[in-house]
């Protein structure tokens, strides 16, 4: 199978491209996404909840121009609701247009009529086969059900699915897959080895504050640098959910609202719910007089 993917000169050509997106991709990252397009491999990404394992898809659609097509994996997710659904209204309504019609036909016929492409619905996994250029993002697989992650595991093998009723329904160039886990389980081996893999961990400070300000152009220099430095200290605590490059930006989205452009510790403290998200990490922070220094300059 050939491609339709717009493929980037090299690794550092893709993480240009990323970065015009507002993405900042490191060199390993820019690196598996460029080989995940060059060799028509999916690319598997393990890491923390909110490092950017979703938004790195989604500015890989948007830099090269591609379709993205995202699959929410949950709990009891089954193959039929990745995968198609019939229509039934309009196959309900196209067998009353028969018999309005008075048209006589046989039963083999008309199922035949009714199990139409037309009448197919076509959930990510399907549409993904059949779009071109595609990004298909399989968020969180971890939290899918073994027999589902051993469809998938059929499917990214084979670029195809069968409809029973159509038969096999392959892609004319496969999409680019993006898979993420935050690693609530383990994830079969037989399906890492079919994929290119990369932890994405949290940024360093530096690539932090750079994140912040491409995401938020309206937040100093100063500002990024006090909520990065704060966010680090806190990843360094026990925390239930350390926070991410997610709520980092959140943070200082929700002081550039107020009108800050300073992290004075009290105001620091009035808006922990936008970095933190369980009340046992609040008073942790707290304890740790984390944000006792949250004025002090980077």
């Amino acid at each position: 199978m050939g491609s339709a993917f717009p493929v980037p000169e090299s690794p550092a050509a893709l993480a240009a491209a990323l970065a015009r997106t507002g993405y900042l991709a490191d060199d390993g990252l820019a690196t598996a996404g460029y080989l995940a397009i060059r060799l028509g491999r999916p690319v598997f990404l393990e890491g923390d909840a909110g490092v950017g394992k979703t938004s790195f898809a989604t500015a890989l659609a948007e830099a090269t121009g591609a379709t993205p097509i995202r699959l929410q994996c949950y709990e009891g997710l089954s193959a039929a609701q990745a995968l198609y659904d019939w229509d039934f209204p309009r196959q309900l309504l196209h067998l009353r247009a028969v018999q309005a019609a008075g048209r006589d036909a046989d039963p083999a016929t008309l199922e035949a009529e009714l199990y139409d492409r037309r009448f197919l619905i076509a959930r990510p996994l399907l549409a993904a086969l059949t779009t071109s250029p595609c990004v298909l993002l399989v968020d969180e697989v971890d939290r899918a059900d073994d027999e589902f992650e051993a469809y998938l595991l059929e499917m990214l093998s084979d670029a195809a699915v069968t409809v029973p009723e159509l038969g096999r329904i392959a892609a004319e160039y496969p999409p680019v897959t993006v898979l993420t886990s935050n690693r609530t389980r383990e994830v079969h081996d037989a399906l890492k080895r079919r994929c290119l893999y990369h932890w994405l961990d949290h940024p360093d400070t530096e690539q932090e504050i750079a994140i912040v300000r491409s995401r938020l152009p309206a937040v100093s220099a100063r500002l990024a640098g006090q909520v990065a430095a704060a966010t680090a200290r806190m990843r360094a605590l026990d925390l239930l959910k350390p926070p991410g490059v997610a709520e980092a930006i959140d943070w200082a989205a929700a002081l550039v609202a107020l009108g800050a452009t300073d992290l004075a510790p009290a105001l620091a403290d009035a808006t922990l719910g936008a970095v933190l998200k369980y009340r046992e990490d609040t008073e942790r922070v707290r304890a740790a007089a984390v944000l006792d220094a949250a004025g002090d300059a980077p």
